[in-house]
Parts: structure tokens; sequence; C-alpha cells
């Protein structure tokens, strides 16, 4: 079976907690520490560390920057003057979009200068490809956003470096976990604003809210204050998910939980699970099946004879008639006929012109059949079909079918018996 990723985003989901989840869940970090080298990127280290939230134990993935920008643009981005509680955690959801239009100096970078640089990393194809899709939709959105041509977007360098090590260390981790299919059935977001270089924001911020859209992404807007989603995290969704409906069935395999930086009363943790889907077995089958039943008291033999024939050629599931006495003593018969709904109209017009009735009874049931399938095996007297069914208890019972038997019977002059019972002997 082939094994899917299920994100749990009921706390939101940001580039950094989606790659301490994928860790968690069996991403190899020695992979992921070459591939962040390769970057042709310097002033940052990242940090790999266990932490508890909500007394969870959660992995944590914090990438570092040279001469502690990180701090700051916290106490900034909450605009709390309380800078020291939040050392090591960095809003980098908000440096997108700080613009230059007409100077292009090394600290701002473009959706091409990014590109660049992870096309010139020791990423694999597959991940390049997957990490320059997030950054596409991130600038699309940004884009949109402050309404300016995607090419004139520009990231503030150290939101620059925030998100795209968070995003291809991502794509780095989907990859090394070899998954193809990715489930996100919602995204929980808070209310309130968020303040960023231009000013403040609603939550969700504008770019989130153009992915959102652009992706037809499912998002559940919660009481609860504060930004869940950043544009990184509904960018990584936006570019890998494959289903919002999780199986009816399924058991989980592994389970990782990735630790995000903010500190809001529903505790920031995203939880990641590989799942494998589960086909439960069915031995009884619920179904519904209509019977038409008419009586008729003067048709012959032969015309009731005809009439069945007609009825099970027209694809009556069963057809059957037996003596009845109606009034006065009159012998007659009681036609029965077992069909499926949508085809009483074609079985009822053969009932009135094949018969002299002038009333059809339609009764709807329900009925309980054992889960069965038709295979064909060999025998020593040649291919045979047989019918299989599945017993409650799981116990199978097998059935030659009649017409094959039959033709054995014809091919080697032997008795239905003891062809019937050859064939069940050797299955």
């Amino acid at each position: 079976m082939k094994q899917k990723l299920y994100l749990e985003c009921y706390s939101g989901i940001s580039g950094d907690m989606t790659v301490a989840a994928l860790l968690d869940l069996g991403a190899d970090p020695m992979v992921l520490d070459v591939a962040l080298k390769s970057l042709p990127l310097s002033g940052f280290e990242t940090k790999v560390s266990r932490v508890k939230k909500a007394g969870i134990d959660a992995c944590d993935f914090n990438v570092v920057l040279d001469n502690d920008n990180h701090d700051h643009d916290m106490e900034y981005l909450h605009g709390d003057g309380k800078g020291h509680e939040h050392s090591h955690e960095h809003g980098h959801s908000h440096f997108f979009g700080l613009f230059h239009h007409h100077h292009h100096d090394h600290v701002h970078r473009g959706l091409k200068d990014i590109t660049e640089i992870l096309n010139n990393s020791g990423l694999t194809d597959k991940a390049k490809i997957m990490a320059i899709k997030m950054f596409d939709i991130i600038a699309d959105a940004e884009a949109k956003a402050h309404g300016l041509p995607k090419e004139e977007v520009h990231f503030h360098e150290v939101g620059a470096i925030d998100s795209i090590v968070d995003i291809a260390a991502v794509a780095v981790c989907l990859d090394s976990l070899g998954i193809d299919e990715v489930i996100v059935p919602v995204l929980y977001e808070g209310t309130g604003t968020v303040r960023c270089q231009h000013g403040v924001l609603p939550i969700p911020v504008p770019a989130v809210t153009n992915i959102v859209n652009a992706h037809h992404l499912n998002l559940h807007v919660t009481n609860t204050k504060g930004e869940f989603v950043t544009p990184t995290g509904a960018a990584i969704v936006a570019a890998i998910r494959t289903s919002d409906a999780l199986p009816e069935h399924f058991k989980i395999v592994k389970t990782g939980i990735g630790a995000g930086k903010r500190n809001y009363e529903r505790p920031s943790l995203l939880r990641a699970m590989l799942i494998e889907e589960i086909t439960p077995t069915k031995s009884l089958d619920k179904d519904e099946i209509v019977k038409l039943e008419s009586n008729i008291d003067d048709a012959t033999g032969e015309a009731l004879g005809y009439t069945m024939d007609r009825l099970l050629q027209a694809g009556a599931r069963d057809v059957h008639y037996f003596p009845v006495f109606m009034k006065k003593n009159r012998p007659a018969y009681q036609l029965n006929v077992i069909c499926k709904e949508e085809q009483i109209d074609t079985l009822q017009r053969i009932i009135f012109e094949e018969t002299t009735t002038i009333g059809i009874r339609i009764i709807r049931m329900e009925r309980i059949v054992l889960a069965r399938e038709i295979k064909k095996v060999k025998t020593s007297v040649g291919e045979v079909r047989i019918k299989v069914c599945t017993m409650p208890d799981g116990t199978q019972r097998a059935y030659p079918e009649y017409e094959d038997v039959v033709a054995v019977c014809q091919a080697t002059g032997k008795s239905y018996q003891d062809v019937y019972r050859l064939i069940v002997s050797e299955v």
C-alpha cells in the first residue's frame, strides 16, 4: 500500500512547523543538513531540537540568522516591546514585499534570484521543482496583494533567507520520505491584526487569502487571536496537497509533531501523519431490490413460459410463478419478478404486453447478499468459472457455474454430479 501524508492544521501551518513535523516523521536530518549547506546562501544556521508545547513532546526546527536579526523582527511584528521573550523567533512571513522598483541591491531578492539560488543548490531535481513551485505561489499572492507584476516582488533579505531555508527544507524532507500524496482537509486560522513593514494587516494576511482563493484551500477561521497560517505555510499546502478528503478507513503508520514559535492560547503544533488506507472486508452487502408481483388468471402455460424468457432476457434478476387460488376458487398463477429499481419500466411493459394482467404490485425490499466474485480456474476438465462467496465468518465457499459444468458434461459424456464434484474437489 502506498503511504499518504496527512497534515492536521488545527493550529495553522508555517514553514518551520512543517519542516519539524516531517523530521519528526522520519525525514533524514543528515540529508537535510547536506542539502541546506549546498544552498549558495550565507548568514544562517539551522538548529533541530525537542521542545514541549502544552506538555506534548515536539520537534523544533529553527533558522538562526546572523546579527540577531530575528529578535527585533519578532518584537516589531507583535509590537509589544518585549523582544527578549521572543528570542529565536522569527516573523519571516511579513518580510515579503518590501519593494524597491528602481534599484536592485544585494539585500533584496526577486523570484528570479531565489529560483537561481535553488537551481544552483545540491537539492534533487524533484525537491528543486517543489521548492520553486512554493515560491512561485507566494510571489503570485504577494504580487496580487500589492498590485504589482510578479517580477517586481522582492523579498527582504531577512525574510528571504528564512523562507528559502524553510521552503528548501520542506521540499528536501518530502523528497526524503518519498511522499507523493498529501491530504490537507482544512487550515485553521486566527483573527485580529498583525504588524508588518507596511503597517497593520488583518489576519489572515492578504497573501494568505490570495493563496487560499487561488488554490481552493479550505479555511476555517477560529476566534482565537493570532496569525496561525503564514504565507509560507499556505504556499506549502497549495503546492503539495493532492486531496482534501481523508479516506473513510485508514491506519496511522507514524506521527510527527512540529512546534511553531508563536505562543498563542492555542498551542502551535502541526501534526503530520503517514497513513495507509484500509479496505474493510465486507462479507454482507445490503442493497435494495424490487419485486414486481401480479396475479394472472387466464394465461396459458406457453404464454407464461414465453413471458419468463422475455423478462430474463431483458435483465430481470429472477422470475418465477406459482399456482394460487383466487376468489371463487379460481385457479391462477402469481408471477414474481425480482429486479433493480431502474429496470421497473422495461419489465412492467413486458408483463403488460405478454400477459392478461391489469395490475402489478411493486414491493421494495432490502436484501442481504454475501460478497461474491466470479473466478476462472483451471481444472483437469478444462477452465471453468466458479462463484466464490465469502461467509460472515470470513470463510469461503465455491460453487461451479452451471453453464460451464454442462459444457464439460457435453464434451466428456460424464454425468452432471460427477463433473460438479470433480471441479469442487480441485478448486
